[in-house]
């Protein structure tokens, strides 16, 4: 055969060797934006480090092989002895441990410790998102252990320590320590107060003894658990370890692992409990109120991960059509090709911008911005987690078969794109907890209100989406049928606001011309030709400026 008709051509090169945080424009901005000055030079060194890591191909291969050999379940010894562990390929520790020990798990009483820990979690989650699901969690479980401060003081520096350690042991023994949780079964769903595990109190003070089963637990070879069940008072939330402090193993029996659409490097299981001990948290009946600080948290995660799943997608696309030629020129100088690619770009900056303000909000701890995060949250997650998907679908066509093919990740960022909608709490469930912010806690639109007002007067289109959205929450006829129409126009009223204020002039009119002015189609690509889509591509672009 003849060695000419190998040789490889207008293929670009990989998306390798490159520091994901200094190329996110929008990212670092966002970083400067929220910390303040004293903080900025040690978080721009931390997430420099964590940029450049998540961009190499050190990080590539091991992303590679976690999704390529997924966990495995062992539930017996060699010798018959139930052990209930999930086997992982080495990678997924490597790229657990680095995001311990980044402090992606430690964020609480940190000055700035959210700002710095959702921009580390967007870079690094670039390299693997799967890996992100006990990482979230651990964070996330530190409001509600609070409530029992005598826990707290065992757990939460485990919780929140830089050291990594696989393996199931007392967390006495442990440097660090995770943890998963438990909340749905399979008669119940979402409607958590319909479960039917049963926790029987004991002599101990707030020791119990759970009988049940979960249908998703997720990340089951974590150290402890966050679980609901039903105490003689009603729905309870109780802390279940792994291992009891004398060595020996709770009952907890993995009947399966969830053989899932994506997410395929991280282990989702069902679980059953059989006279299991766990420890309350907070007061008989009240689980579903205790465990809501830890939810709140982990959608805001699932706001932030599909945030980094956009960038990675629009930074893929981009890539590829800067160096792939087609009709005498670059792909991405192509009119019709630049402006899909910007699309995309003001979709992304417009979610991380959204992601950074709410965790800015974390950090600042006021009774105002806690408002603004009761009904912002579920806003969020609801709208921006659902844009991702059609946007990964849309960068990974930027790269043509190319792109539908294992080798360029872009697959693997597909299947991943739905799961933060469906994880804790799918659409329906984010709208109509926003409207029961609305119904029940006026400081929470007030706050709303009084940040998206802080962009009035700049654009009409802004202006007029703000009126409309007003007339819509002065009529709660069929109001809960309306409920998803009113998050998504909350959120793209809080968007607009947000980058009217904060991103280039090309960036917010494109997106209140296509967002909030009518003036764009149902897919991307479809923004109006004569703004500056070039400015926009360029800013998108995954090189150091």
């Amino acid at each position: 055969m003849a060695a000419s008709t190998h040789t490889v051509s207008n293929q670009p090169p990989p998306l390798l060797g490159y520091d994901v945080f200094a190329a996110d424009r929008v990212l670092v901005e966002a970083v400067e934006r929220h910390l303040p000055e004293d903080l900025l030079g040690p978080a721009r060194t931390a997430l420099g480090e964590l940029g450049r890591a998540a961009g190499s191909a050190q990080a590539a291969r091991w992303a590679e092989r976690a999704d390529a050999y997924p966990p495995r379940l062992r539930t017996h010894d060699r010798y018959g002895h139930r052990i209930d562990e999930v086997e992982f390929d080495p990678a997924w520790h490597r790229l657990l441990g680095h995001a311990v020990g980044a402090g992606l798990t430690d964020a609480w009483d940190v000055p700035g410790g959210h700002v710095r820990r959702a921009a580390g979690f967007l870079v690094w989650t670039q390299a693997e998102a799967g890996h992100g699901c006990p990482v979230s969690m651990t964070h996330a479980a530190v409001p509600a252990l609070r409530t029992e401060p005598e826990l707290a003081a065992v757990w939460e520096p485990l919780l929140t320590s830089h050291v990594y350690e696989e393996g199931l042991r007392p967390v006495g023994l442990k440097a660090g320590a995770l943890l998963g949780m438990g909340m749905t079964e399979k008669q119940g769903g979402t409607d958590v107060r319909a479960n039917t595990t049963r926790a029987e109190p004991l002599s101990g003070e707030g020791e119990y003894l759970l009988t049940g089963h979960k249908w998703f637990c997720s990340a089951p070879m974590s150290d402890g658990f966050l679980v609901l069940a039903q105490a003689p008072g009603g729905p309870t939330c109780f802390l279940l370890p792994r291992v009891l402090p004398d060595g020996s193993r709770n009952p907890f029996a993995i009947q399966r692992l969830k053989d899932k659409l994506g997410n395929r490097s991280n282990a989702s299981a069902e679980v059953e409990f059989d006279g299991t001990w766990a420890r309350r948290i907070g007061e008989e009946g009240r689980g579903v109120r205790a465990i809501i600080g830890m939810v709140a948290a982990t959608r805001l995660d699932c706001v932030t991960g599909s945030a980094a799943l956009m960038r990675q997608a629009v930074a893929q696309a981009v890539h590829h059509t800067t160096y792939r030629h087609a009709f005498g020129g670059p792909l991405a100088g192509k009119p019709l090709m630049r402006n899909v690619l910007a699309d995309l770009a003001v979709e992304s900056e417009a979610a991380t911008v959204l992601a950074l303000r709410l965790a800015a909000a974390y950090d600042a701890g006021s009774a105002a911005e806690t408002a603004f995060l009761r009904l912002a949250v579920p806003v969020a997650k609801y709208w921006v987690t659902k844009r991702c998907t059609p946007l990964v679908a849309e960068a990974l066509e930027c790269l043509g078969g190319n792109g539908y093919v294992e080798e360029s990740g872009m697959p693997r960022l597909l299947r991943e794109a739905p799961l933060n909608s469906i994880w804790e709490g799918s659409g329906n469930v984010q709208a109509l907890d926003a409207l029961r912010a609305l119904q029940r806690e006026p400081a929470a639109l007030n706050a709303f209100l009084q940040e998206v007002g802080r962009a009035r007067g700049a654009d009409h289109r802004l202006d007029r989406a703000i009126r409309e959205l007003l007339t819509e929450l002065a009529d709660l006829e069929g109001i809960e049928a309306r409920a998803r129409r009113l998050a998504e126009r909350m959120a793209l009223v809080l968007q607009g606001s947000l980058l009217v204020r904060w991103a280039p002039p090309e960036v917010a009119d494109a997106f209140c011309a296509s967002r909030l002015g009518g003036d764009g189609g149902g897919a991307f690509g479809t923004l109006p030709h004569t703004l500056d889509l070039a400015a926009v591509v360029a800013r998108a672009r995954a090189v150091e400026h």
